[in-house]
């Protein structure tokens, strides 16, 4: 007895490929430059940054190709369809910049003991251009939408990150012309090595909670459990489950036993629609079944997982 059928399977939110595909060929033409001219002017910080948009591309990328897959209609054993891909994307692109923080502190550390001779004014110039570049990529990726999509949030932080390594770049650049101090360009490589490790963490732990399928972050299971407990004629509810399919998509599951004498379905409809209007979940699957005097003194369930809620009065 149960059923939600005024659901939706699709995502909260979605990634418009032609501002995606602008600033990605803004990176790769921009990028192609930067190698050049961080091998001319023996700058670590611009071939780390270089490095860095090389994983922007990729991120974009990932993106591009996850939204046609997450797109796809569920099928065969996929019963969600291929909705989970943006979340893997956006795991490996945290992984991918924290795998690649490491190399580049390794190299910046080295840099700092046997500093060699950097072009303090190519590193400046090119660093401001970047930041220009960045921008721009910034405001394209912003306009491609997907505030909720986890792997469209990994681009942006890429991205974002890589317009606060230029600055960081830009002063390195104008200290070693003004100063000669050329350790300046290994310091301005750790201070990126810090921002991608930041904004890598952030990606693998966020991805790493949907794929554990923990609650979405900043909702308390037992707050909701009692809340529903609390509606009308609900005589308990176990065996609550709140997880994300995908970012901006989150389900829930559970046992509702109602109250002897009242309509099961006029329940589980008042419950749904609690559930989508005050937090958000819209794909929700509702089991009710009548409460007896004697399921309400012992386990209603043989395997139920998590703790049973009941209305406030009961639970005393």
């Amino acid at each position: 007895m149960a059923g939600n059928h005024g659901h939706s399977h699709g995502p909260a939110a979605g990634a418009d490929p032609r501002w995606l595909s602008g600033a990605l060929a803004l990176i790769l033409a921009f990028m192609a430059g930067e190698v050049a001219a961080g091998l001319i002017a023996h700058s670590l910080a611009l071939i780390s940054d270089a490095a860095h948009m090389l994983t922007d591309a990729a991120a974009i990328v990932l993106v591009l190709v996850t939204a046609r897959l997450a797109a796809r209609p569920a099928a065969g054993g996929y019963t969600y369809g291929l909705k989970r891909t943006e979340i893997m994307s956006a795991q490996a692109n945290g992984i991918t910049l924290v795998l690649l923080a490491a190399w580049l502190g390794y190299s910046a550390i080295r840099r700092l003991v046997t500093p060699p001779a950097v072009t303090g004014g190519t590193v400046l110039g090119v660093a401001l251009v970047g930041v220009v570049v960045n921008i721009a990529a910034t405001l394209l990726i912003s306009r491609a939408g997907g505030g909720k999509n986890l792997a469209v949030a990994g681009a942006f932080k890429h991205i974002l990150t890589d317009l606060y390594a230029f600055v960081a770049t830009a002063v390195a650049g104008l200290v070693i012309l003004l100063t000669g101090f050329d350790r300046a360009d290994a310091i301005a490589t750790l201070v990126v090595v810090v921002l991608m490790l930041h904004a890598g963490y952030g990606l693998i732990r966020d991805s790493g909670r949907i794929f554990l399928e923990a609650a979405p972050a900043g909702l308390d299971p037992a707050a909701v459990g009692a809340a529903m407990a609390a509606r009308p004629h609900v005589a308990e509810v176990h065996d609550l489950h709140i997880w994300e399919i995908t970012s901006g998509l989150p389900a829930a599951s559970a046992h509702v036993l109602v109250a002897p004498g009242y309509d099961c379905h006029a329940v589980r409809a008042d419950l749904e629609a609690f559930l989508s209007g005050v937090y958000g979940i819209t794909h929700a699957t509702l089991q009710v079944d009548h409460a007896a005097a004697r399921t309400l003194a012992e386990q209603h369930c043989d395997d139920a997982h998590g703790p049973a809620y009941r209305p406030a009065d009961e639970a005393r």
